[in-house]
């Protein structure tokens, strides 16, 4: 992950796209990556975080520029002020983002990030036995999608 801020700006193969917001890239072909994308929207009712699947261009782009296998992704991405981070710092840089109850998650940067990580990569790893549908289309109720979620 050590590039520096806004290096995606200056990679060809990033499509452009408006990075005046936080944006996650998630997993659309999880359930678990999917729920978390839908959480989001639905909570972050101020619309402030950006949306993309990684199996969009854009996602399938970023992935690649900050060295993630597009093809088996195994972390949400958390773009940030043109500053990636990824696995329990993403998670938590989301937490931070979003309302109470969720906020409250910051807490856990008080366990050092080996261990954030290591149970991280372990639900990582697992993710797809979770039960559960991929993605669904249709956003959560009253969440209006406009500008929310990129491709």
């Amino acid at each position: 992950m050590g590039r520096g801020p806004y290096s995606y700006r200056q990679d060809p193969a990033v499509p452009a796209f408006r990075d005046d917001r936080p944006l996650v890239l998630f997993d659309g072909d999880c359930a678990l990556c999917s729920g978390s994308a839908r959480k989001i929207l639905k909570h972050d009712r101020a619309g402030s975080i950006r949306l993309a699947p990684t199996q969009s261009p854009l996602g399938r782009a970023l992935l690649v520029h900050y060295g993630v296998d597009p093809d088996d992704p195994y972390t949400m991405l958390l773009i940030q002020d043109g500053v990636a981070r990824e696995r329990s710092d993403g998670v938590l840089g989301i937490a931070a983002l979003l309302p109470p109850p969720y906020r409250l998650a910051v807490v856990g940067r008080i366990v050092p990030r080996i261990l954030r990580d290591t149970l991280y990569d372990f639900i990582a790893r697992r993710r797809r036995r979770f039960p559960g549908s991929a993605w669904c289309a249709m956003p959560p109720e009253g969440v209006d999608l406009t500008d929310r979620v990129l491709g």
